[in-house]
């Protein structure tokens, strides 16, 4: 009798862990498809208009992308990009916290080119180091 409720409250705790996973993963999986979505009407407006949008643009797409509560604050950078700068600058990115769960925690990124990747932690603070101007705020440490 003890071993079987030992063997259910395991298989119970095995349960939950990986729902906390599964749904980290799930969140992690829908922040970047929402940003890929806005990467997407980034760049349909930087081919219109032949610039990268303001922030006023971006803060007025952001709600209308699907899954943009999973995406969370987005943090923009073009208004420290300059016209020449190489196709692998970071142009938006979004912090993800996984508490919870055995994710590690990262960021996910728009690059100026429109490729979405995750980056961990400490991988996206060196490359962001590089690419920081001198005047840019560092809104990765808030």
């Amino acid at each position: 009798m003890l071993t079987e409720s030992a063997i259910v409250l395991i298989a119970t705790m095995a349960a939950v862990l990986g729902m906390v996973q599964l749904k980290d993963y799930v969140n992690r999986s829908e922040a970047k498809r929402a940003m890929t979505q806005l990467g997407q009407r980034i760049l349909e407006y930087r081919k219109q208009y032949g610039s990268l949008p303001p922030q006023s643009f971006v803060d007025s797409i952001k709600g209308d992308v699907e899954g943009a509560v999973r995406i969370g604050n987005v943090s923009y950078r073009a208004r420290w990009i300059g016209l020449d700068a190489p196709a692998d600058t970071i142009l938006a990115y979004s912090q993800k916290r996984h508490p919870s769960s055995l994710l590690k925690d990262g960021y996910v990124v728009l690059r100026l080119d429109g490729t979405i990747e995750w980056l961990p932690t400490a991988q996206f603070a060196a490359l962001f180091a590089k690419q920081r101007t001198a005047t840019e705020p560092d809104l990765s440490k808030e």
